[in-house]
């Protein structure tokens, strides 16, 4: 009888020692993971931008002292981005615009926020050669590039020379009546 004892005893200890192995394995593979998670989280969040990079990725503009017909330059990413106010004129001769004549046929109203026609925001970069155009100039009144000669309409719309497409239009949007945000 006692050889039964003991091989019974024997038997429990064979579990309790199985059992301790489980849970310091699983243990120890916790504490790994762990460990890991956290020498890789700092690595992962170095590869966000920066806060003074994040803050460049959009700008806020006041648009309250612009007059009809005149724009606002400033920089985003880098790049100057024009906000121009149209006139009424320049609205009309840009929804006036036979698509077919168009390079890169773009509806006028494709380039500019619904009931804010009047605003159009575009980067002032040439889709040629990467050069600046003049505002209000040339014979579309949009934007002539001295450079290779390309013209722009008042849609930002190429009308003339070697540019292959439009002036780009930035993500932007109205804040209020007087801020644009545009990134």
């Amino acid at each position: 009888m006692s050889e039964k004892k003991s091989s019974n005893i024997s038997a429990e200890e064979k579990l309790k020692d199985e059992s301790r192995r489980k849970l310091l394995t699983g243990t120890a593979y916790t504490a790994a993971g762990i460990g890991a998670a956290c020498a890789v989280l700092p690595f992962i969040d170095s590869m966000n931008p920066s806060k003074d990079v994040a803050a460049l990725a959009s700008v806020e503009v006041d648009i309250t002292n612009i007059k009809l017909g005149e724009e606002k330059k400033v920089m985003w990413r880098g790049k100057p981005v024009s906000i121009r106010r149209r006139t009424k004129k320049e609205i009309e001769e840009a929804k006036n615009v036979d698509l077919s004549e168009l390079r890169d046929p773009q509806a006028d109203s494709e380039r500019v926020k619904p009931g804010k026609e009047e605003w159009l925001v575009t980067i002032e970069i040439c889709t040629h050669l990467g050069c600046i155009p003049i505002a209000g100039q040339g014979d579309y009144k949009g934007w002539f590039c001295p450079c290779h000669g390309s013209q722009y309409d008042t849609s930002a719309r190429i009308r003339k020379g070697p540019a292959p497409t439009n002036l780009a239009i930035p993500p932007y949007s109205f804040m209020t009546d007087k801020l644009i945000k545009i990134g």
